[in-house]
Protein backbone atom coordinates (compact mmCIF):
# COMPACT_ATOMS: atom_id res chain seq x y z
CA UNK A 1 0.00 0.00 0.00
CA UNK A 2 2.79 2.43 0.92
CA UNK A 3 4.65 1.72 -2.32
CA UNK A 4 1.58 2.40 -4.47
CA UNK A 5 0.63 5.51 -2.51
CA UNK A 6 4.13 7.00 -2.65
CA UNK A 7 4.40 6.28 -6.37
CA UNK A 8 1.06 7.97 -7.01
CA UNK A 9 1.99 10.99 -4.86
CA UNK A 10 5.36 11.57 -6.52
CA UNK A 11 3.85 11.17 -9.98
CA UNK A 12 1.05 13.62 -9.17
CA UNK A 13 3.48 16.22 -7.86
CA UNK A 14 5.46 16.05 -11.08
CA UNK A 15 3.22 18.75 -12.53
CA UNK A 16 1.42 20.58 -9.71
CA UNK A 17 2.58 23.80 -8.04
CA UNK A 18 3.27 22.91 -4.42
CA UNK A 19 1.20 24.70 -1.77
CA UNK A 20 3.74 23.68 0.87
CA UNK A 21 6.25 21.00 1.84
CA UNK A 22 6.68 18.86 4.92
CA UNK A 23 9.45 21.07 6.29
CA UNK A 24 7.60 24.31 5.49
CA UNK A 25 4.46 22.98 7.21
CA UNK A 26 6.47 21.98 10.28
CA UNK A 27 8.08 25.43 10.48
CA UNK A 28 4.72 27.11 9.93
CA UNK A 29 3.13 25.24 12.83
CA UNK A 30 6.11 26.00 15.07
CA UNK A 31 6.07 29.70 14.15
CA UNK A 32 2.33 29.88 14.80
CA UNK A 33 2.70 28.11 18.15
CA UNK A 34 5.49 30.45 19.24
CA UNK A 35 3.74 33.54 17.92
CA UNK A 36 6.39 34.37 15.34
CA UNK A 37 3.95 34.90 12.48
CA UNK A 38 3.63 33.03 9.21
CA UNK A 39 6.42 31.65 7.08
CA UNK A 40 7.33 33.37 3.83
CA UNK A 41 6.70 31.11 0.83
CA UNK A 42 5.67 31.92 -2.72
CA UNK A 43 5.68 29.28 -5.45
CA UNK A 44 6.99 30.39 -8.83
CA UNK A 45 7.48 28.38 -12.02
CA UNK A 46 10.99 27.57 -13.24
CA UNK A 47 10.62 30.04 -16.12
CA UNK A 48 9.99 32.81 -13.56
CA UNK A 49 13.26 32.21 -11.71
CA UNK A 50 16.51 33.80 -12.83
CA UNK A 51 18.75 31.21 -14.48
CA UNK A 52 21.52 32.61 -12.29
CA UNK A 53 19.64 31.33 -9.24
CA UNK A 54 19.34 27.85 -10.73
CA UNK A 55 23.01 27.83 -11.69
CA UNK A 56 24.13 29.16 -8.30
CA UNK A 57 22.50 26.39 -6.27
CA UNK A 58 23.93 23.74 -8.59
CA UNK A 59 27.38 25.33 -8.42
CA UNK A 60 27.24 25.61 -4.65
CA UNK A 61 25.44 22.41 -3.68
CA UNK A 62 25.63 19.72 -6.37
CA UNK A 63 27.82 20.28 -9.43
CA UNK A 64 27.28 16.74 -10.73
CA UNK A 65 23.50 17.18 -10.57
CA UNK A 66 22.87 16.71 -14.33
CA UNK A 67 24.88 13.48 -14.39
CA UNK A 68 24.03 11.47 -11.28
CA UNK A 69 20.88 9.46 -10.54
CA UNK A 70 20.11 10.95 -7.16
CA UNK A 71 23.28 9.97 -5.29
CA UNK A 72 26.74 11.44 -5.83
CA UNK A 73 29.00 8.50 -4.99
CA UNK A 74 32.12 10.55 -5.75
CA UNK A 75 31.14 13.10 -3.12
CA UNK A 76 30.14 10.36 -0.67
CA UNK A 77 33.55 8.69 -1.03
CA UNK A 78 35.32 12.03 -0.58
CA UNK A 79 33.34 12.64 2.62
CA UNK A 80 34.27 9.18 3.92
CA UNK A 81 37.94 9.76 3.06
CA UNK A 82 37.86 13.05 4.98
CA UNK A 83 36.34 11.24 7.94
CA UNK A 84 39.10 8.61 7.84
CA UNK A 85 41.64 11.43 7.95
CA UNK A 86 40.08 12.77 11.13
CA UNK A 87 38.22 15.66 9.54
CA UNK A 88 34.65 16.48 10.65
CA UNK A 89 31.85 14.59 8.93
CA UNK A 90 30.33 16.73 6.18
CA UNK A 91 27.16 16.31 4.21
CA UNK A 92 27.14 14.80 0.75
CA UNK A 93 23.44 15.09 -0.07
CA UNK A 94 22.45 15.88 -3.64
CA UNK A 95 19.73 18.33 -4.62
CA UNK A 96 17.50 15.32 -5.28
CA UNK A 97 18.03 13.99 -1.76
CA UNK A 98 17.35 17.40 -0.27
CA UNK A 99 14.09 17.68 -2.21
CA UNK A 100 13.05 14.20 -1.05
CA UNK A 101 13.77 15.08 2.58
CA UNK A 102 12.27 18.56 2.61
CA UNK A 103 9.19 17.74 0.55
CA UNK A 104 8.10 14.50 2.18
CA UNK A 105 9.94 13.91 5.46
CA UNK A 106 11.07 15.39 8.74
CA UNK A 107 14.37 16.43 10.27
CA UNK A 108 16.44 13.83 12.06
CA UNK A 109 19.05 11.14 11.56
CA UNK A 110 17.11 7.93 12.22
CA UNK A 111 17.61 4.87 10.03
CA UNK A 112 13.93 4.91 9.09
CA UNK A 113 14.03 8.52 7.93
CA UNK A 114 17.22 7.93 5.94
CA UNK A 115 15.68 4.86 4.31
CA UNK A 116 12.61 6.85 3.30
CA UNK A 117 14.86 9.59 1.92
CA UNK A 118 16.60 7.03 -0.29
CA UNK A 119 13.25 5.64 -1.46
CA UNK A 120 11.79 9.03 -2.37
CA UNK A 121 15.05 10.12 -4.02
CA UNK A 122 14.86 7.09 -6.32
CA UNK A 123 11.24 7.89 -7.15
CA UNK A 124 12.03 11.52 -7.92
CA UNK A 125 14.84 10.55 -10.27
CA UNK A 126 12.64 7.98 -12.02
CA UNK A 127 9.47 10.04 -12.34
CA UNK A 128 10.61 13.67 -12.53
CA UNK A 129 12.88 15.53 -14.91
CA UNK A 130 16.03 17.16 -13.59
CA UNK A 131 14.50 20.55 -14.34
CA UNK A 132 11.46 19.70 -12.20
CA UNK A 133 13.66 18.57 -9.30
CA UNK A 134 15.62 21.83 -9.52
CA UNK A 135 12.41 23.86 -9.79
CA UNK A 136 11.03 22.30 -6.61
CA UNK A 137 14.35 22.66 -4.80
CA UNK A 138 14.48 26.37 -5.60
CA UNK A 139 10.94 26.77 -4.31
CA UNK A 140 11.19 24.90 -1.01
CA UNK A 141 14.80 25.41 0.13
CA UNK A 142 15.19 27.52 3.28
CA UNK A 143 17.13 30.74 2.61
CA UNK A 144 16.56 32.40 5.98
CA UNK A 145 14.54 32.12 9.15
CA UNK A 146 11.00 31.12 8.09
CA UNK A 147 11.85 32.14 4.51
CA UNK A 148 11.38 29.36 1.99
CA UNK A 149 11.96 29.45 -1.73
CA UNK A 150 13.93 31.77 -3.94
CA UNK A 151 10.95 34.06 -4.64
CA UNK A 152 10.29 34.82 -0.97
CA UNK A 153 14.03 35.17 -0.32
CA UNK A 154 14.56 37.49 -3.27
CA UNK A 155 11.72 39.76 -2.22
CA UNK A 156 12.81 39.77 1.43
CA UNK A 157 16.53 40.33 0.93
CA UNK A 158 16.72 42.18 -2.42
CA UNK A 159 13.22 43.66 -2.80
CA UNK A 160 12.75 42.16 -6.25
CA UNK A 161 11.20 39.14 -7.95
CA UNK A 162 13.34 36.02 -8.33
CA UNK A 163 13.30 36.37 -12.11
CA UNK A 164 15.33 39.59 -11.76
CA UNK A 165 18.13 38.21 -9.58
CA UNK A 166 21.62 39.01 -10.81
CA UNK A 167 24.51 36.54 -10.73
CA UNK A 168 26.03 38.00 -7.56
CA UNK A 169 22.66 38.15 -5.76
CA UNK A 170 21.91 34.55 -6.71
CA UNK A 171 25.34 33.47 -5.47
CA UNK A 172 24.72 35.31 -2.19
CA UNK A 173 21.50 33.39 -1.63
CA UNK A 174 23.19 30.09 -2.48
CA UNK A 175 26.02 30.93 -0.09
CA UNK A 176 23.75 30.72 2.98
CA UNK A 177 22.22 27.35 2.09
CA UNK A 178 24.54 25.23 4.25
CA UNK A 179 23.02 26.90 7.33
CA UNK A 180 20.39 29.58 6.59
CA UNK A 181 19.67 30.10 10.30
CA UNK A 182 23.29 30.92 11.06
CA UNK A 183 24.24 32.81 7.87
CA UNK A 184 22.27 35.76 6.49
CA UNK A 185 22.01 37.06 2.95
CA UNK A 186 21.03 40.55 4.14
CA UNK A 187 23.82 40.79 6.71
CA UNK A 188 26.55 38.64 5.13
CA UNK A 189 29.48 37.62 7.27
CA UNK A 190 33.01 37.37 5.92
CA UNK A 191 32.39 33.64 5.43
CA UNK A 192 29.23 34.24 3.39
CA UNK A 193 30.99 36.79 1.17
CA UNK A 194 33.92 34.43 0.67
CA UNK A 195 31.58 31.58 -0.22
CA UNK A 196 29.63 33.88 -2.54
CA UNK A 197 32.80 34.69 -4.48
CA UNK A 198 33.67 30.97 -4.66
CA UNK A 199 30.21 30.15 -6.02
CA UNK A 200 30.51 32.91 -8.63
CA UNK A 201 33.84 31.41 -9.79
CA UNK A 202 32.24 27.97 -9.99
CA UNK A 203 29.35 29.39 -12.02
CA UNK A 204 31.81 30.77 -14.56
CA UNK A 205 33.87 27.59 -14.64
CA UNK A 206 30.77 25.52 -15.32
CA UNK A 207 30.21 27.62 -18.43
CA UNK A 208 27.59 30.04 -17.17
CA UNK A 209 23.87 29.54 -17.64
CA UNK A 210 24.51 27.38 -20.72
CA UNK A 211 25.31 24.64 -18.21
CA UNK A 212 21.59 24.44 -17.45
CA UNK A 213 20.94 23.19 -20.99
CA UNK A 214 22.26 19.81 -19.77
CA UNK A 215 19.24 19.32 -17.54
Amino acid sequence: MFVVASLALVLLLRWLPLPTSSVIAQHGLKALWQGHGAVRYDWVAYRDISPYAALAVVAGEDQRFPDHYGFDFVEIQDALDDLDEGKPLRGASTLSQQVAKNLFLWSGRSVIRKGLEVWFTVLLELLWSKERILEVYLNIAEFGENTFGVEAASRRFFNKAAVRLTADEAARLAAVLPNPLRYRADQPSAYVLKRQRWIERQMRQLGGTRYLERL
